[in-house]
């Protein structure tokens, strides 16, 4: 019987929790370890996981010889701190999105990585899910020919306050498009594959609070392909529970997928995957629930299988990179109000 892959957790939020559950769960991982710097975290971290050693620090995590992978579950500003720290002591690497705050963070990330041999994977569990997946499963079996067009929109209420008040802070957040629209960017980015890499983005963005600009309560972007095609994001914060559409345009008709629910990690929501043109429409919904947890869970185990199979995992370092770089370009878009070139 080939040994469990042993997994150290580096952060025990709600998220952090979240995360340690699925790892506990997942038949070829093992939970050795949990560091978290808060002591009420800790205490969690002990109940819940007795079979977990509970550290302080990351480093002290780091310096043990009984991991094989760690997972990062931190504020935004420490990702690319605690990553490349992974990296260096040679474990595997699964990064909560974003990657980093700074796209050079990001390539030294990937660079650490590839000099070493290990896996990168990053957060983006949406990749894994039997909806949001299975719109990319439809694509790839040609249902409605060529993707020529994505759109990709939320209307969710507003974001909860996170740790120690974390997601509300800029110093940790770095800006809000990274918070989750970069999620959004990572899904129309890998419908559209077959256009290639986008060029070009423009973005627009407005807050219900009139002295916090920056939270991007409302959020637009346009992605711009060299054949013609283009991704559309579209957010608010500003509405009721937690409601996702994605609809993929072709040569031969459209792909639309539906999710909605009180909280997106809700275990009872409504969902629906459909496609057609004209009055030829084919039902193509799941059997498997679609929901975060139960991406999550299934992001943790691909993972895992990346490792003990060599082979990429669903979301990679390179992918990271592209989503946070189009986060970062669509910011500086509302800043400066023009469009951002995005040719390497």
């Amino acid at each position: 019987m080939t040994e469990p892959v042993r997994v150290g957790l580096i952060g025990y939020g709600l998220f952090g929790a979240h995360h340690a559950a699925a790892i506990a769960k997942t038949p070829e991982a093992e939970l050795r370890a949990i560091a978290v710097p808060s002591e009420k975290s800790r205490q969690a971290a002990s109940a819940a996981h007795p079979g977990a050693a509970i550290h302080a620090e990351a480093r002290e995590l780091l310096a043990r010889d009984d991991i094989d992978a760690l997972i990062v579950v931190v504020p935004n500003r420490l990702h690319a701190e605690i990553g490349l720290a992974v990296l260096e002591s040679g474990r595997h690497l699964l990064l909560e999105k974003p990657m980093a705050l700074e796209l050079e963070d990001c390539r030294r990330l990937l660079a650490n990585a590839e000099r070493k041999s290990l896996t990168l994977a990053i957060g983006h569990e949406l990749r894994c899910s039997s909806l949001w997946g299975g719109v990319k499963d439809l694509i790839d079996q040609g249902a409605i020919g060529e993707p020529q067009a994505v759109l990709v929109e939320l209307s969710r209420f507003p974001y909860r306050q996170g740790s120690d008040g974390w997601r509300y802070d800029a110093a940790r957040v770095g800006n809000w498009v990274l918070e989750e629209p970069i999620h959004f960017f990572d899904l129309a980015r890998w419908y559209l594959t077959s256009a290639g890499e986008p060029t070009s983005i423009r973005a627009w963005a407005n807050s219900r609070d009139p002295a916090r600009p920056e939270l991007r309560d409302h959020f637009a972007a346009v992605m711009s392909y060299p054949n013609g095609s283009y991704g559309m994001i579209v957010q608010t914060l500003s509405a009721f529970g937690h409601h996702q559409t994605a609809k993929v345009s072709g040569t031969k008709g459209t792909i639309w997928a539906t999710w909605g629910a009180a909280d997106a990690r809700s275990r009872r929501p409504t969902f629906q995957l459909r496609y057609g043109l004209g009055d030829q429409v084919t039902d193509a919904t799941p059997t498997k629930p679609a929901g975060e947890l139960l991406e999550l869970a299934d992001e943790i185990a691909a993972f895992v299988r990346s490792i003990r199979d060599s082979v990429p995992p669903p979301c990679t370092g390179r992918d990271g990179y592209w989503s946070t770089r189009l986060c970062l370009a669509a910011e500086q878009s509302i800043v400066e109000g023009r469009d951002m070139d995005l040719i390497e």
